[in-house]
C-alpha cells in the first residue's frame, strides 16, 4: 500500500493568523519501505505579506527556524498555481501528516479535500514513547518529531529542519516504524 505524507511550513499557528509558504509530500510504500518524493516547493498565497503573526513578517518562526528566507517565498508561485496538484496528488493517494490537525487544517481551510485520511502518527506515537504530560489533562505529552526520531533512530541524529519535504521524508520513516511495530494501521478516518 503507498501512503503519502504531507508536510508544511507557514508563518503562524492558526489558518486564520498565518499563511502555508512551503509543502512537502512524501509517498511511502509501506511493503518495501520505499519513500519517493510527490511534491516538494515553496508556494506564496496572495495574503503573504498581509497575515503572520510575529511583529514583521521576517521575524515569522520559519524564517526565524529553518534556512527559508523571505525572498524565496517572494519568488514562489502563487498557491493558486500549485492547488489543482496537490489536490491531485491526495485525491490518489490516502493520507497522514505528522501533527495532522494543524496541517490538515491549513490545507482544508485553503479549499483542499482530503478524502481519504490515514491516522496521525503524532497521535499514535503518544503511548508508544509515552514522554511525561506537559500539562495534566495528558496522560502522555505529544512527542516532536525530533523526540520520535530519537526513539526510533537513536544512533541516527537527525535536527528538523523546518523544510517541507524533509520533514515529511522524515515523518514517513517514523510512520513506517510505527507500522512495523504494529502501533501505527493506515485504516482511513470517517470523515
Amino acid at each position: 500500500m503507498q501512503i503519502a505524507v504531507v508536510d508544511i511550513e507557514t508563518t503562524g499557528r492558526t489558518p486564520t493568523e498565518g499563511t502555508i509558504v512551503e509543502i512537502g509530500i512524501a509517498m511511502l510504500d509501506l511493503r518495501t519501505h520505499f519513500i519517493s518524493k510527490l511534491f516538494d516547493s515553496v508556494v506564496r498565497e496572495n495574503k503573504f505579506l498581509k497575515v503572520y503573526e510575529a511583529t514583521s513578517i521576517a521575524e515569522s518562526w520559519v524564517f526565524q527556524n529553518s534556512d527559508l528566507k523571505l525572498d524565496d517565498v517572494l519568488e514562489a508561485p502563487l498557491w493558486s498555481q500549485v492547488r489543482v496538484k496537490i489536490q491531485r496528488i491526495l485525491n490518489h493517494f490516502p493520507v497522514t501528516a505528522y501533527n495532522k490537525d494543524f496541517d490538515f487544517g491549513f490545507l482544508k481551510s485553503r479549499g483542499i479535500k482530503i478524502p481519504r485520511e490515514l491516522p496521525c502518527p503524532m497521535k499514535v506515537a503518544t503511548p508508544v514513547l509515552k514522554l511525561p504530560p506537559r500539562y495534566d489533562f495528558h496522560d502522555f505529552k505529544y512527542p516532536s518529531v525530533e523526540e520520535s526520531w530519537n526513539y526510533f533512530f537513536p544512533d541516527k541524529p537527525y535536527t528538523e529542519s523546518h523544510r517541507a519535504y524533509d520533514d515529511a521524508v522524515h515523518e514517513a520513516e517514523i510512520v513506517y516504524q510505527l507500522y512495523k511495530i504494529g502501533a501505527w494501521k493506515p485504516i482511513l478516518n470517517s470523515q
